[in-house]
């Protein structure tokens, strides 16, 4: 803090959860172990649909940018988290504090509008089978990832400069693990009517427009895939899209509840578990839920491992000279 008439913020203390003893131990484990399957599932769907020239497919290019984005939106946040959880001082410098909204409105913003390319492609392979080629070309599905990531900036920068020149009059404490919009408004000793409107009609257009572009296509889909005859056709046709269902339904109830009203009437803790839910729980169940219901990508990391496993018995049986 500065001494003068006004007093400035320098940094903020972040609150985080309120465990105790074994429970804390306990609770830094279980998000030690999620984050880590993050990482590691996340990580496994870039590669193998990087080094798999069968995965060069839309659908699987748009799956590894979500995944590019699940580590990214992991990173900016989990790794704080945890090591608030093992010391007393729950301190983040103002800067830290600033470029962490950042990225949580950027990586946010940009998964949205990722899902609903995903919805778009499941559509066009369902819908036009013989024209999907052609609407979902290499260059198309390039500019709709590229946009989906650059969706997010103008957000992103526009709302986090505008909230931390606001001022906070040395209000400090943050009710949250990470710096969220929701807590950081209730530090503003100012009139913040202004910015809850707008940031309100930029999360409308952020969450709403993708999720009704979903809904608009899986309705489509569904129409499409009760023109199909057989039952067998049907059950195959919906399972292409079982996967991404579920993660758009995990995805759009978590942070849909939260994005959409920053000073909503959900208690504080309510809301850091539901920011929990989206921030690891379901980055996490992502490759799951694809690598467990997709055979290609199944069959893909089996090929990986073999050949992996036979290039060292190859070193084994023939090192290197």
């Amino acid at each position: 803090m500065k001494p003068g008439n006004k007093t400035v913020t320098t940094h903020f203390l972040l609150l985080g959860f309120a465990f105790q003893g074994k429970m804390q131990l306990l609770f830094f484990t279980l998000v030690s172990v999620m984050f880590l399957a993050v990482l590691i599932g996340n990580s496994l769907i870039v590669v193998i649909t990087t080094i798999d020239r069968v995965l060069h497919v839309p659908m699987y290019y748009l799956l590894k940018n979500l995944a590019l984005t699940e580590i990214c939106y992991s990173l900016s946040v989990v790794p704080k988290m945890l090591v608030m959880l093992l010391v007393e001082r729950k301190r983040i410098s103002f800067t830290a504090c600033a470029l962490q909204l950042n990225c949580v409105i950027l990586f946010v913003t940009c998964e949205c509008f990722l899902l609903a390319a995903m919805a778009y492609d499941r559509q066009a392979a369902i819908c036009h089978p013989l024209h999907y080629a052609t609407m979902m070309n290499r260059d198309r599905c390039f500019k709709m990832a590229i946009g989906s990531w650059l969706s997010g900036v103008p957000v992103a920068l526009g709302f986090t400069t505008w909230l931390f020149t606001l001022p906070f009059c040395g209000r400090n404490r943050v009710d949250h693990f990470f710096c969220d919009v929701s807590p950081m408004l209730k530090l503003v000793c100012a009139d913040t009517a202004l910015f809850e409107l707008l940031i309100f009609i930029a999360t409308v257009i952020v969450v709403m427009i993708p999720f009704s572009l979903i809904v608009i296509s899986y309705l489509r889909i569904i129409h499409a895939i009760l023109q199909i005859p057989s039952a067998v056709g049907q059950r195959r046709a919906f399972s292409t899209c079982a996967a991404h269902l579920v993660i758009v339904t995990l995805f759009f109830s978590t942070a849909g509840v939260i994005h959409l009203r920053p000073k909503s009437s959900l208690s504080s803790n309510m809301k850091k578990m539901v920011s929990l839910s989206y921030t690891v729980v379901t980055p996490m169940l992502n490759p799951i839920i694809y690598s467990l219901r997709n055979q290609e990508v199944k069959q893909s990391l089996r090929t990986c491992v073999d050949k992996w496993l036979l290039k060292k018995q190859m070193a084994v049986f023939f090192p290197p000279r």
